[in-house]
């Protein structure tokens, strides 16, 4: 009987770590944190995120940077037209004045976005829900199709703060395309490029009134 707690202990303190930064958290934050402190939730979110693939025994930082060459620009490509289209068909129904208007209106808080959202946000993302995700919590959690969508699913619990049905479908798709990108094609550059592509033209379709915090009411 010790034995097997000596094998387990180490797996079930896992799956209560996983449970705790990957659903409570994101639960906590949407039904408690003002929507005026979102931003600090999410950075504090991160840095744990860090610390925790940085803990991971045998995790090498440089790890990171490996499957340059097996970004397939085809894929990427399909995305962007895919995030492009569908974005126009949301803002086309929800909101047809907004369509493009940071493009139009404030070309120069777009030109900022494109500089800074690849590394302020897309980065930090794919480091917490790819890489800490399929490496530290591997041995827990199922693989091939049945993991992907796990994944997916849980990248768009994460985004439940925005209290936005458009948001949690385009997380859903996007962090499919992400996680196979990480997975399948085993190259986290890959699953970065496609996250930044997505995430601006996001904002330049106007999408980006559903991802910001100013927006993110609560429904009670």
């Amino acid at each position: 009987m010790t034995e097997i707690r000596q094998i387990d202990a180490p797996r079930l303190l896992l799956y209560v770590e996983f449970v705790a930064f990957f659903v409570i958290v994101p639960v906590a934050v949407a039904f408690y944190l003002p929507p005026d402190r979102l931003f600090e939730g999410l950075f504090a979110f991160m840095l744990v995120g860090l610390a925790l693939l940085w803990a991971t025994p045998g995790f090498r930082w440089h790890e990171l940077t490996r499957g340059w060459r097996a970004i397939r620009w085809r894929a990427v490509a399909g995305l962007a037209l895919a995030t492009l289209l569908a974005g126009m068909a949301v803002m086309q129904i929800a909101a047809p004045q907004r369509m493009f208007a940071t493009l139009l209106d404030h070309p120069q808080r777009l030109l900022a976005i494109v500089i800074l959202y690849p590394l302020l946000s897309a980065l930090p993302q794919e480091v917490v829900f790819r890489a800490l995700w399929f490496r530290r919590y591997r041995d827990i959690l199922p693989g091939g199709a049945a993991g992907m969508v796990l994944n997916a699913a849980f990248f768009s619990l994460a985004h439940l703060m925005y209290w936005s049905a458009v948001v949690t479908v385009m997380t859903f798709a996007g962090g499919l395309a992400f996680a196979w990108a990480h997975s399948v094609r085993r190259s986290f550059p890959m699953a970065w490029v496609m996250h930044s592509v997505a995430g601006l033209i996001i904002f330049t379709v106007g999408l980006g009134i559903y991802f910001y915090s100013g927006n993110a009411v609560r429904p009670f």
